[in-house]
Parts: structure tokens; C-alpha cells; sequence
């Protein structure tokens, strides 16, 4: 089965960018439909993003507003998610997800990385 290793967290200040990296091994990458979720402290999961297999296909929630871009590398076995913009209520622990077979971008994940904390604040 598919594992994830969630990357590229860290504090940023408010207006600032950061990239995601999630690399994925034990499986054939292009077989999985790709996700971001987030959790803050004391609230509930968040969808952030979705990307298909082939990258043709991407999905948002609706508080990204334009601000985040979900793309992937097969070649690589990674998702990427570049956050820009970033605001203090973006502040969470990011996860990504892999899910097989035909996506729901909004369905069910088969498989979840540990998270990377993405701290904004001054």
C-alpha cells in the first residue's frame, strides 16, 4: 500500500508563501487521486485540495479563494501544494491523502501522511 511523507512546513509570516511537498512510495503513484486536507487546534477537518491522477483535473475549498495551487509529479511521486497568501487562520497541521481508483476528490482516502505544521503568524 501507498505511504506518505508530508514536507515543507514550517512559520511563515502573514502574506507569505510556502511550498507542501508529499512524497509517496509502495505503490504506482498515478494510480492514486491526490488530496490536502488541514486540522486546526479544536476545529474539524478541512478539505483544502484535490488534484486526479494525470494533474488534469484539480479542486479546491472554498477558502482557498485562489490563494493555493495543487499540482503533482508522477515521475517523482509527489503532490505539491503551493500556498500563497498565506493568513493566520491558515495556521494548521496539513495532511495529505491517496485515494484509488474512481476519484471523489470530496470521498473517502485510502491512505494519510502524518502532517507538517504550517504555522502563520508575526
Amino acid at each position: 500500500q501507498v505511504q506518505l511523507v508530508e514536507s515543507g512546513g514550517g512559520l511563515v509570516q502573514p502574506g507569505g508563501s510556502l511550498r507542501l511537498s508529499c512524497a509517496a512510495s509502495g505503490a504506482t503513484f498515478s494510480n492514486y487521486g491526490m488530496g490536502w486536507f488541514r486540522r486546526a487546534p479544536g476545529k474539524e477537518r478541512d478539505f483544502v485540495a484535490a488534484i486526479n491522477w494525470s494533474g488534469t483535473s484539480t479542486y479546491y475549498g472554498d477558502f482557498v479563494k485562489g490563494r493555493f495551487t495543487i499540482t503533482r509529479d508522477n515521475a517523482k511521486n509527489t503532490v505539491y501544494l503551493q500556498m500563497n497568501s498565506l493568513k493566520p487562520e491558515d495556521t494548521a497541521l496539513y495532511y495529505c491523502a491517496a485515494q484509488k481508483g474512481l476519484f471523489a476528490p470530496m470521498g473517502e482516502y485510502n491512505h494519510w501522511g502524518q502532517g507538517t505544521q504550517v504555522t502563520v503568524s508575526s
